[in-house]
């Protein structure tokens, strides 16, 4: 389904599909998981597939690929899964989604300081970001924006795939609450990271 609709993602399916899967290690006894970002539906769709115990939010402000996102759950009836077409500033801050997911998950959105801003008001006090990069993308400039957000310091393993052969993984525990005025209006933590 990937493949058939075009200007998607970047790069062959189902090398993108394992990738995603790197994440199912991580995932401990997660119940409510959100992809921030999800474009083409990875990680979150493949993680639903193989945990279908999971409730899933996609989150996707592109109308495009949140299209995409909905015929795809339908066509897979994957069920406990919602695909909101909006900016995950907006969702970061309605009462239904903050600090509401055990997980939250990311793939190539934006660089890490810009995307703790729009997981970690997601992530409920005791659940994780678990952020897809290269070894290329260092973490330090991204220290100040956790400890604001309730992280505490980033851990880093190692999760190469096929497509990321230096590819690692972000893990942020959310160990404080985030204060109100985050995450800022949309485009603010891109133009400005804290």
């Amino acid at each position: 389904m990937i493949s058939e609709w075009p200007g998607l993602v970047s790069g062959p399916a189902q090398a993108l599909v394992e990738d995603s899967l790197v994440l199912l290690e991580h995932l401990g006894e997660a119940h409510r998981l959100v992809d921030v970002g999800s474009g083409g539906g990875l990680p979150g769709l493949p993680l639903k597939i193989a945990r279908p115990d999971l409730a899933i939010t996609l989150i996707e402000a592109d109308q495009a690929k949140a299209a995409f996102l909905v015929q795809a759950c339908a066509r897979l009836e994957l069920e406990d899964v919602e695909v909101l077409a909006r900016r995950a500033e907006e969702i970061g801050r309605d009462g239904r989604y903050r600090e509401s997911f055990d997980v939250a998950v990311a793939r190539a959105v934006a660089p890490l300081p810009v995307l703790v801003e729009l997981c970690l008001p997601l992530v409920r006090v005791g659940g994780r970001l678990l952020a897809q990069k290269t070894d290329k993308e260092p973490i330090t400039p991204a220290e100040r924006a956790i400890e604001v957000l309730g992280g505490s310091r980033a851990t880093i393993e190692q999760a190469r795939s096929a497509v990321r052969r230096t590819g690692t993984l972000v893990i942020v525990e959310k160990v404080r609450p985030t204060p109100a005025p985050y995450p800022r209006r949309p485009g603010l933590a891109r133009r400005k990271p804290l």
